[in-house]
């Protein structure tokens, strides 16, 4: 990496937010600007900070709210947004971010988690998304799900994230626009991507 990323971190909480801070700083890959919750500042501060890396506490952001913040963020596309999750969060209000950082991984993970969540921001570009042609990992997950296997089980078996799993299903999901496991593996099928048998 030529140089550090720039991270936001969105978190009302001290401690967590100079936790994540003192791992993510002693990584020396990245760069922090950490900043206490207020969504009214927060087109400012994405103005000022210019961070690669927003990490958001997601519960600040639900329901009545999220609307104002896809729209905010709409304005800035190279930003990778993770939630920082420590509690209850509907699986629907995760769809909209790159990636999940569970306060419960272990230090290495974090940072795994973080390029994982990049790698998966970086896949979905708006230059991209007209491209409707499977990945190569892409198809590997596809062929692993259409054989049955859980989201643990392919990330095992690929040696990723579960994550990096799930985003790989979004990606597959979006450029087939088939929803269903089986449907998917009639389209692995079709695509000479598995084998009949």
């Amino acid at each position: 990496m030529d140089e550090k990323k720039r991270i936001l971190i969105i978190e009302p909480s001290t401690i967590i937010t100079e936790g994540l801070t003192r791992i993510l700083t002693a990584s020396k890959l990245f760069e922090i600007s950490t900043s206490q919750y207020d969504y009214e500042a927060l087109d400012v501060k994405l103005a000022t900070a210019r961070p690669d890396i927003l990490i958001i506490n997601p519960t600040l952001f639900m329901s009545a709210r999220r609307p104002f913040i896809v729209t905010m963020l709409q304005d800035y596309p190279h930003i990778t947004v993770i939630a920082l999750v420590y509690q209850y969060v509907e699986k629907q209000e995760l769809r909209f971010y790159d990636g999940i950082l569970d306060i419960r991984e272990e230090r290495e993970r974090i940072v795994e988690t973080i390029f994982d969540s990049i790698t998966s921001h970086n896949e979905i570009t708006p230059s991209d998304e007209n491209t409707y042609e499977l990945s190569n990992r892409e198809k590997d997950v596809l062929v692993l799900m259409a054989k049955g296997l859980m989201n643990k089980e392919i990330a095992d078996k690929l040696n990723i994230s579960i994550h990096t799993v799930i985003s790989h299903r979004k990606n597959i999901t979006r450029k087939t626009n088939i929803k269903s496991v089986a449907g998917l593996a009639v389209y692995a099928l079709m695509n000479n991507l598995i084998e009949e048998g």
